[in-house]
């Protein structure tokens, strides 16, 4: 039987998330052009599929600027470049996107571009919404780029725009919108999934809430006639050992202060949301050693928002965590680790050989 194939990305810590020992700020690894480069630079070299460019609007490092930086230095890396909805007058943003898409150029089969959009509804600084209309103005704005990238006439009466356009001259390579990933755990989010997104994104948890979320989200998609594929974000420590790769993750927490830790979760403009407070209830729900089930453990998120926990283990048993997560519907993974460029490495030498992977085809 042919095993089943899966996406397998990496990530660029251009949000100043970047560290050897966890709250413990190092100028070696903090978001700079020279360090998320090579970060990029390595995920090209190691194999991995794709690269997630993470926005995180007042942290580190403008992630368009960037993505256009790095662009001509990769010969077949996809880039999953994240936008915050809001930013951007959208019909500027279809623009930066047929045009990134271009600057990458063509995917290996030469009918597709290299460029995927990570499409993030939070609020902004100065821009306070409701969780309803600000996944109704992330449905309309996925909407318009769609028409407008897939070369239709526009002709868009929502509560957030109203546009009635042509065209725009320049296309994606493919001349089709380049897909969306998108995650977000309240309803509100789930329905702007169903009716817009391409690939639905999960942060770590149980096998039974992955499994249910699947469940989930495929049904709401069926009411739209679609239907959705699924990715997972968690940060990953693979060592030759399980003991090895336990020491490793209690090292990364050595010098963690828990006020520290606090201060960086809350920074975040995301602290408040669904998702967020999930991975809080994981971490609560975890043994004493933070693990919650098997090889997955919850210390990361002590000192991060957001995707809080990661795989721990021996290659095997890397392999077969992801393994089972393809077996519940997962075809895309996001991976990261501390330090990032480092743990990269390792993954590409333990991990990634055994895994038959490429980028997803839409």
């Amino acid at each position: 039987m042919t095993e089943q194939q899966c996406e397998i990305a990496w990530f660029s810590a251009l949000c100043d998330d970047d560290y050897e020992f966890l709250g413990v700020p190092d100028p070696r690894l903090q978001a700079s052009w020279e360090h998320c480069r090579n970060i990029v630079l390595a995920a090209e070299t190691g194999g991995f599929d794709n690269i997630l460019l993470p926005s995180g609007y007042q942290l580190g490092l403008d992630t368009t600027v960037f993505a256009a930086a790095m662009a001509p230095m990769l010969s077949r890396l996809k880039l999953l470049w994240a936008t915050r909805i809001g930013e951007d007058w959208p019909p500027q943003l279809a623009r930066r996107i047929a045009t990134l898409d271009r600057i990458l150029g063509p995917d290996a089969s030469g009918t597709a571009g290299r460029l995927n959009i990570n499409v993030i509804s939070s609020d902004m600084p100065g821009d306070t919404l409701a969780s309803a209309p600000r996944y109704a103005r992330a449905t309309e704005v996925m909407k318009i780029l769609r028409t407008l990238l897939d070369g239709k006439p526009l002709d868009h009466d929502g509560a957030h725009y109203q546009l009635k356009l042509d065209p725009p001259r320049l296309t994606t390579l493919s001349g089709k919108c380049p897909p969306f990933y998108f995650g977000g755990l309240s309803p509100d989010a789930r329905q702007c999934a169903a009716e817009c997104a391409d690939v639905y994104l999960m942060w770590p948890d149980t096998m039974d809430k992955v499994r249910e979320m699947i469940a989930d989200m495929t049904a709401r998609a069926a009411t739209f006639g679609r239907t959705l594929r699924f990715g997972y974000r968690a940060h990953v420590i693979v060592r030759e050992t399980e003991d090895e790769a336990r020491l490793y993750a209690d090292r990364l927490l050595s010098k963690l202060d828990d006020d520290v830790g606090r201060a960086i979760r809350d920074k975040s403009l995301d602290a408040k949301n669904a998702g967020v407070q999930r991975q809080a209830e994981l971490r609560s729900a975890a043994g004493g050693d933070g693990f919650v089930e098997d090889n997955l453990w919850t210390g990361i998120g002590r000192a991060r928002s957001g995707c809080g926990a990661a795989i721990v283990g021996d290659p095997d048993q890397v392999l077969a965590k992801i393994r089972a997560y393809q077996a519940e519907g997962i075809e895309a993974f996001i991976f990261s680790g501390y330090p990032h460029a480092a743990e990269a490495d390792l993954f590409s030498r333990h991990v990634l050989p055994h895994i038959a992977h490429r980028s997803l085809s839409f």
